[in-house]
């Protein structure tokens, strides 16, 4: 008997957060690609993976890297040839400034991370998407808010990017979907609002099974 063939989800951004939820969530139907600057953190996503009958492939890379970015989707489509789904959660939160105090580092973190990271890792997923994967992005519309300049504009420029291509390949392939999470007590929130009720807000399984069942 043909033995079915491996569905690979890889996860940008899943050593904490969302993505580190998704990748949880994910593990009883897919070979979870989990890319996260954390080591430890992504060690501990393994153990839980694992913990549900699962597999993972680690990479503790930078999406700054192109060389490494490079190197990760070759080695995918070595082994598997074939990505069925991407989630990109990875994300830089500047810290809250005026517009006209934003640090040039943290602007230019901003833009490395938020938008040109992006843009590489869609040319180089896209060949293993195909016409039948799916692609994920997930907006946090903050763009003309006070004091989230850096923050707001460069996650603009992502989402901006993911559009595009969602209408470029309406017809052919692979579907490109703009998620909009709801409010979760993550380390990059906390940033943003640290004096608010944590327990108010939606844990991050409980948002990823919430959002995968969207796609």
């Amino acid at each position: 008997m043909t033995q079915p063939e491996t569905k690979i989800a890889l996860i940008t951004g899943a050593s904490r957060g969302l993505g580190f939820a998704l990748a949880e969530a994910l593990a009883p139907t897919h070979h979870i690609v989990a890319v996260g600057r954390t080591t430890g953190a992504l060690e501990e996503l393994d153990d839980r993976i694992k913990a549900k009958g699962g597999n993972a492939t680690l990479a503790p890379m930078d999406i700054t890297v192109p060389e490494a970015m490079a190197t990760l989707c070759r080695g995918i489509h070595d082994r598997w040839g074939h990505v069925d789904l991407w989630l990109h959660t990875a994300v830089h939160a500047a810290p809250l400034s005026p517009a006209q105090f934003i640090d040039a580092k943290d602007w230019e973190k901003s833009t490395a991370v938020n938008a040109t990271a992006t843009a590489l890792l869609i040319s180089f997923v896209a060949p293993l998407l195909g016409e039948t994967g799916q692609a994920a992005f997930f907006d946090d519309p903050r763009a003309g808010e006070k004091f989230f300049g850096a923050y707001g504009a460069t996650k603009a420029a992502q989402i901006a990017l993911a559009r595009s291509w969602a209408a470029e390949t309406l017809r052919t392939g692979p579907k490109v979907r703009v998620l909009e999470p709801r409010p979760m007590p993550t380390a990059t929130r906390a940033r943003f609002f640290p004096g608010e009720d944590r327990a108010a807000l939606t844990s991050p399984a409980d948002e990823a099974e919430r959002l995968l069942a969207l796609l």
